[in-house]
């Protein structure tokens, strides 16, 4: 049985945060690929249970060739529908490598802030225990058009599309249920994000809802890590 998630990350100082404990509670194991570092070689699909694409700093747009095989991999991987689960950029990928565009949001969302959930959200097997609206992190500059055949799941005032479902297995996610607060405390001090955090009327709050938040990882991840968990058990051994 396969049981392996590929995770491609875009910093070395990222980590998948709170969607690891799913994975392994699920029984999956993961492969962190920092892609701009430069890819190993690849299994094949039939190998993989699902695919996570975390954050990062950079664009879509940016012309970096690892941004475009990552599309290319997640074309390949949403046509035979492996479970896939895009953060922030990841999000953003996902939609344009589905034909959708990628474009700067009117406003940068940097900071704690309620999301809301769609009437669809609310039947959706990863986000129908949620409450109405959470506050969650957020931290973009870009927003993107829903995929043709995707299900609009949360909005912001500030953002329209912050969540989406394409099919049952590819699910996107513009704002951050993942971190912790040991996260949220790093990512402030990190040089790379030092423009973003010196524009705010004041710090991020690293403890910010974080017992809540560590609820809605598990409902939302654990039930991502199900449906990896099940491809897993539907391949040969």
């Amino acid at each position: 049985m396969i049981m392996r998630v590929l995770a491609f990350l875009h910093e070395t100082f990222e980590d998948l945060g709170r969607i690891a404990p799913a994975l392994e509670e699920a029984g999956l194991t993961w492969e962190r690929i920092c892609s701009p570092q430069g890819w190993p070689e690849l299994p094949a699909l039939d190998d993989i249970a699902g695919i996570v694409v975390m954050g990062g700093p950079m664009s879509v747009n940016d012309d970096w060739p690892y941004l475009r095989a990552e599309e290319a991999l997640i074309r390949r991987a949403h046509a035979r529908r492996v479970p896939l689960l895009g953060i922030c950029l990841g999000a953003q990928l996902i939609a344009h490598a589905c034909g959708s565009r990628v474009y700067p949001n009117p406003i940068k969302e940097i900071g704690w802030g309620p999301v809301y959930f769609t009437d669809e959200a609310r039947a959706d097997p990863l986000l129908c225990g949620l409450a109405p609206a959470e506050s969650v992190l957020h931290w973009h500059g870009e927003t993107f058009d829903l995929p043709p055949e995707a299900v609009w799941l949360a909005w912001t005032p500030q953002c329209r599309h912050q969540a989406f479902r394409c099919g049952a297995h590819c699910y996107g996610f513009q704002f951050h249920l993942e971190v912790t607060p040991e996260m949220v405390s790093d990512w402030c001090g990190q040089s790379v994000n030092q423009k973003d955090v010196c524009g705010l009327p004041g710090p991020i709050d690293p403890h910010h809802n974080a017992a809540r938040l560590e609820r809605l990882a598990q409902t939302v991840f654990g039930g991502w890590a199900r449906l990896a968990k099940e491809r897993a058990a539907r391949r040969p051994a």
